[in-house]
């Protein structure tokens, strides 16, 4: 069964703008592109069911995630839950001071990229394993600098990156079961050492 979700949701409540910065619920969130159980994003994410639970309660709390389902596993009802969006934009009218909207940004963009680091290679050892009694696994990886000649630019350049993944995103994405998902995960960060001027 289809269920709708945005492409991009603004974040326009502190209480939402302060579950999104919270990593944990964050990599939840990232999980949930498809509904999905708390067990199933906890085995994902090798995290205790009941934490998961209790971050789900959270999110949904605040409208982040929404119940789209259940289903009867052994004696069990599972509860199926479902990003709202695939990504979330910090509003700029979210009436705290633009330096502390900036850091807060700033903060949970570093905490999000440490927790999907960490995500990647848990992954990759996992399908390594898997990679012993299978021919293949396909994967690919991109890795790229570019020189930004300012703040704005910047700006810009991750505004464009992400209206294009977006598009090539909704492009190839098949509402068919039992296809294959694959994760896709880009990240923009400041190259230690570099040249900063």
């Amino acid at each position: 069964m289809a269920h709708e979700q945005l492409d991009t949701y603004i974040v326009e409540t502190p209480e939402q703008a302060m579950a999104l910065l919270n990593p944990l619920r964050a990599e939840i969130l990232s999980r949930l592109v498809e509904p999905a159980s708390a067990a199933e994003v906890a085995r994902a994410i090798n995290e205790i069911p009941q934490r998961v639970n209790y971050h789900l309660k959270a999110l949904e709390k605040v409208g982040l995630v929404r119940r789209v389902g259940s289903r009867q596993v052994r004696n069990l009802v599972e509860v199926l839950y479902l990003a709202i969006a695939r990504t979330y934009v910090l509003s700029e009218g979210l009436n705290w001071a633009n330096d502390t909207v900036q850091q807060m940004k700033d903060q949970g963009a570093l905490s999000h990229l440490i927790h999907t680091a960490e995500r990647i290679k848990r992954d990759a050892l996992l399908l390594l394993e898997r990679s012993d009694q299978e021919k293949e696994i396909p994967s690919a990886t991109l890795d790229t600098s570019i020189r930004l000649a300012s703040e704005e630019e910047r700006s810009a350049f991750v505004e464009e990156y992400v209206q294009l993944v977006n598009q090539l995103v909704k492009k190839y994405q098949t509402a068919a079961q039992g296809q294959e998902t694959y994760q896709v995960i880009l990240a923009v960060y400041p190259k230690e050492g570099g040249d900063q001027s």
